[in-house]
């Protein structure tokens, strides 16, 4: 198995007649999906999502793909293919529309609706072209066959990309349920198909690649919400993915079962149903859904809430009722329904989010104690049987973390893909589809992008640390005003503390100490603020960290008078 080395340069110049496919998100991480496909000179792009962030990163809204090596590229696009509209596939063509607006999106009807929706908040009216299973389009050189697949959300497509380097097939996100909610099974058949036609490349997903077996079916988790439905006394509050159509339909179909009436909780949940409701994938008996404002009128054992932040994401509905930040009250008796994973790196948040409900009172059901929630990706199981199917010349494991990129790699060779042919790659490194054989060429930048409320990209990893210290060890700040001609303290200096444990009062021991060494530095002909500046920091930071055990940021300012 061939993997990429940190020491990469730059790609090699693409061969005559190859292929090259570049991930910028996506692998070695869940979310910001994102593979760049280039042959003749020419770009096509699939998918381009987000990652959500964690702890680590206070502050941050979403994490996008780094754009940096194709943005001189841009009129080189011919388009972006979208596998389904799940955020972490999705969420970044707005941030790349806003550089070039009219790259073409080519997705599935759902796919296409959810992202036009998103794309009128950031008022840009994109160019589509939708298409369906089975359909074949022409994107400049690349000749693309699309394939449905199984998955947890309607519509999700495969894309099968020819080109005279030859064939790779893209799953997407999927599985391979026998008994999908929607009857639209994975198509074994043109995977067949394909196979027989030869398979060059095989981009896998790999999310699931370490669990053994295969998915239950979608449709196992009705009776068990009927069991919570059936026990529960107050109000039912149900946290989902804002695009989780097939999990919303059954919780549709339990609320109608038991006569409760649905309100949609949260904008991106309003607009998704929505878009889903008039398309036709949801099906909602007439007065079920109900607008939240009218719930007041309705008794609690009535009532059915479904909102975002089964992720424990800080700003959505779950997380702020749980942090009583929220109009909707958590009461004694309710009853509340975490129908999803767990993504990882997620844990925290969420068991944070379940402790806080179970506080107020809440009855928390989750996938830790209830069968509430079935995956979206072929375990194990799956992927053996797809691969005895597909028989790639090539592999190439994607989407997940190193652990089931490799897990996923082992799958390929247990079926016979020769390990010189499996490569695990990472964000950022090139892979040449050269004379039917895949091998890394390079590396391009591929690291993180921020966004931070309006900004894009100004928030780096140096502001970050600085937010966790602020976070975790508070703030000093020390005021002092010299002569600018001796250097002599004139005013000062004056010691404040915030976050850092340590009282102002404190801070008489250490203001001689600071006083001498700007004494001595005068002494020494040292004028120069910033040097000053840094000599207060480093008598400050050594007296707290000998005192204390701590390390607070330390912000000194020398006033020249």
């Amino acid at each position: 198995m061939s993997h990429p080395h940190p020491e990469l340069g730059s790609p090699l110049p693409l061969p005559e007649g190859g292929l090259r496919v570049t991930p910028l998100g996506g692998l070695g991480e869940i979310g910001r999906n994102m593979t760049v496909f280039e042959y003749g000179g020419r770009l096509m792009i699939v998918d381009c999502g987000v990652l959500f962030p964690e702890e680590e990163q206070p502050g941050i809204d979403l994490i996008l793909p780094d754009f940096s090596s194709i943005r001189d590229r841009l009129d080189d696009i011919e388009g972006i293919v979208l596998t389904h509209g799940h955020e972490d596939h999705i969420g970044g063509v707005p941030y790349l529309l806003r550089e070039k607006p009219d790259i073409p999106l080519i997705g599935s009807k759902l796919t296409l609706a959810l992202i036009e929706a998103k794309l009128q908040e950031h008022r840009i009216r994109p160019y589509t072209l939708e298409v369906a299973e089975g359909h074949r389009e022409r994107i400049g050189p690349f000749d693309c066959e699309f394939v449905a697949v199984n998955h947890s959300i309607p519509d999700a497509l495969a894309v099968a990309i020819r080109t005279p380097a030859g064939m790779v097939v893209h799953t997407g996100d999927f599985k391979m349920d026998q008994l999908p909610l929607d009857n639209r099974l994975t198509d074994l058949h043109a995977f067949a198909r394909l196979s027989e036609e030869g398979i060059d490349l095989l981009l896998a997903d790999s999310t699931n690649a370490e669990v053994p077996g295969f998915v239950p079916p979608e449709r196992d988790i009705s009776n068990v919400l009927r069991q919570v439905f059936a026990g529960a006394r107050k109000r039912i509050i149900v946290a989902s993915f804002a695009s989780h159509v097939h999990r919303i339909q059954q919780i549709l179909d339990a609320a109608y079962e038991y006569g409760r009436r649905v309100a949609f909780v949260g904008r991106s949940m309003v607009r998704n149903m929505g878009i889903a409701r008039d398309l036709g994938y949801l099906k909602v008996p007439p007065g079920l859904v109900v607008d939240v404002k009218t719930l007041d009128d309705l008794p609690d054992s009535e009532v059915v809430l479904v909102c975002t932040g089964s992720q424990g994401e800080p700003m959505a509905a779950l997380s702020r009722m749980a942090n009583r930040d929220h109009q909707i009250r958590i009461v004694e008796g309710d009853t509340v329904i975490l129908a999803s994973s767990l993504i990882p790196g997620n844990e925290n948040a969420v068991y944070r989010v379940i402790n806080g409900l179970t506080r107020w009172g809440a009855n928390v059901v989750h996938k830790g104690n209830a069968k509430v929630h079935v995956s979206g990706h072929a375990s194990a199981g799956e992927l053996l049987y797809f691969y005895n199917i597909c028989r790639p010349r090539n592999l190439m494991p994607v989407h997940g973390e190193w652990r089931h990129l490799r897990a996923n790699a082992e799958l390929g060779a247990l079926t016979g893909v020769p390990h010189d042919r499996i490569v695990i790659a990472e964000d950022g490194v090139a892979v040449d589809l050269v004379e039917g054989k895949a091998k890394i060429s390079g590396k391009v930048q591929a690291g993180y992008v921020y966004v931070d409320g309006l900004s894009v990209g100004d928030v780096g990893e140096p502001a970050l640390k600085d937010r966790k210290i602020l976070g975790d060890e508070g703030i000093i700040s020390v005021f002092v005003v010299i002569d600018s001609s001796t250097g002599k303290i004139t005013g000062g200096p004056h010691v404040q503390a915030r976050g850092s444990g340590i009282e102002d009062s404190a801070f008489s021991d250490v203001l001689p100490k600071i006083t001498e060494s700007l004494e001595r530095s005068a002494q020494e002909g040292i004028v120069e603020p910033h040097q000053l500046q840094q000599l207060v920091r480093r008598t400050l930071g050594k007296w707290v960290s000998d005192t204390y055990r701590r390390r607070p940021m330390i912000l000194p300012v020398v006033v020249e008078v």
